[in-house]
């Protein structure tokens, strides 16, 4: 990844955090005045909602990985009617992320788990020429299990951070918990990402060798 993606990619996750973190507390401290705490909150959390919708109807796409954010929508729709006191509204969001971690950890029953879409989805190779490398690399016991691991950390990363908003929305109060959940949930991905590019580059050089033993 050269400097310039790098910038755009620390810039794309800062203006995230300010549309789905900080707008929200300044919404629901200024509805406040005027609206019950319920109410307040029920509208300050509409802002990270149609900021999803807006990413999925641009960035569509008919693939893995478009399905899957479309999951993740859908869940944040059904959790939204589901209606609720205030505690509960700030749930939504967990458990969301907490069901697609189970859809990370149930995919390792399907033939090729979701890391091993994903992965084609983002390289910034021909994604036909990824394809048949993977389907080739696939063929090797390590390759898969190297595929595996990495679902499976994903799915626990998802299950371990709506696990701790959910302790968090209960120890906290409202806005203090506003101000923090978005840190936690970027801090658990930063986490993932990083072990994920470290593991990465491990499991490619034993990758390389074990392909020029054969």
């Amino acid at each position: 990844m050269n400097i310039t993606s790098k910038r755009k990619l620390i810039q794309s996750i800062i203006l995230s955090m300010v549309i789905n973190g900080a707008i929200p507390m300044v919404v629901y401290n200024l509805l406040l005045h005027y609206f019950s705490s319920f109410n307040a909150l029920l509208i300050a959390t509409l802002i990270p909602l149609a900021d999803n919708l807006y990413h999925l109807l641009k960035h569509r796409r008919s693939d893995s990985f478009g399905l899957f954010m479309l999951t993740g929508f859908i869940l944040s729709l059904l959790a939204f009617m589901l209606g609720g006191n205030e505690r509960l509204i700030l749930l939504r969001e967990s458990l969301v992320t907490g069901l697609l971690g189970c859809i990370f950890i149930g995919s390792l029953f399907f033939s090729k788990p979701l890391i091993y879409h994903f992965a084609i989805r983002f390289s910034v190779n021909n994604q036909d020429d990824m394809k048949g490398e993977f389907a080739k690399n696939w063929e090797l016991p390590y390759f898969r299990f190297v595929i595996r691991i990495m679902t499976v950390i994903w799915g626990i990363t998802l299950l371990g951070e709506a696990i701790i908003k959910t302790i968090l929305v209960y120890e906290l109060s409202i806005p203090a918990f506003l101000a923090v959940s978005q840190v936690v949930f970027y801090g658990a991905i930063g986490v993932a990402i990083l072990w994920t590019i470290l593991y990465r580059r491990y499991a490619k050089k034993r990758l390389d060798l074990l392909i020029a033993a054969i």
